[in-house]
């Protein structure tokens, strides 16, 4: 449709545009723009602006400004930027900045991942601006973000430390001999299914990096695991 649509513009401005003395086609911008009927947009998919424009983009979405995040997906969309690329920034942006404040907001995002490649453009253009509005209008948190990367950091700049034997698999009869997997209480079979237990490697013990917000459904996940620290 794209191609058609430029070649139908080009055949226009042949047959209309204005000639030089040597009876060459000139085609400026204000003639490209009156034959294809589009206002040209400074958007380059490999230059700054595409990168200026995605970055408002979820700036705009992360502020919690719906407004703000449907102008820069009008404008990309119009600019021709692929709608799947965009859709897979928000699938991106639903666990990096809402995450456990509003579970659904993943599940919102992937849906319209789908709709955009059933449905493709024009028409899932209102599947991604559905999905914009949700994720500016949700409560934010990157608690579950900034948990990972602290994670990472001591992976990548502390020595492995040693899982405990009470969390290891215990397959062979020789490896329960040797005690793998002695000690290891199960959950479930204990009130409120949670019992005290240490679940970090050895030397990391009482090491915490989830440290969930009060914000939206989070904070229900919050409350709870405060309460279980209380019966440690």
């Amino acid at each position: 449709g794209d191609s058609r649509t430029a070649l139908n513009a080009l055949e226009l401005a042949f047959l209309t545009g204005k000639r030089d003395e040597e009876g060459a086609i000139i085609i400026d911008l204000a003639c490209a723009e009156e034959c294809i009927q589009k206002r040209a947009v400074v958007y380059d998919k490999n230059g700054s602006s595409h990168y200026d424009t995605i970055s408002a983009f979820i700036k705009s979405l992360r502020g919690s400004s719906p407004d703000g995040a449907l102008y820069y997906l009008a404008k990309m969309l119009y600019s021709g930027e692929d709608p799947k690329f965009i859709a897979r920034r928000m699938v991106i942006f639903a666990s990096e900045d809402i995450s456990n404040a509003d579970p659904r907001a993943l599940e919102v995002a992937i849906n319209v991942f789908r709709a955009v490649e059933i449905i493709g453009l024009p028409e899932c253009a209102i599947n991604l601006a559905h999905g914009v509005t949700y994720l500016a209008s949700a409560p934010k948190s990157n608690a579950s973000c900034m948990a990972l990367y602290a994670a990472q950091s001591d992976i990548e700049k502390k020595p492995t430390a040693e899982i405990p034997n009470h969390l290891k698999n215990a397959v062979y009869k020789a490896q329960r001999e040797a005690g793998i997997g002695k000690g290891y209480l199960y959950p479930h079979d204990f009130e409120g299914y949670f019992v005290p237990q240490e679940y970090m490697p050895i030397g990391m013990e009482g090491t915490v990096y989830y440290h969930p917000t009060e914000m939206g459904y989070e904070k229900s996940l919050k409350e709870y695991l405060d309460d279980i620290k209380k019966r440690v």
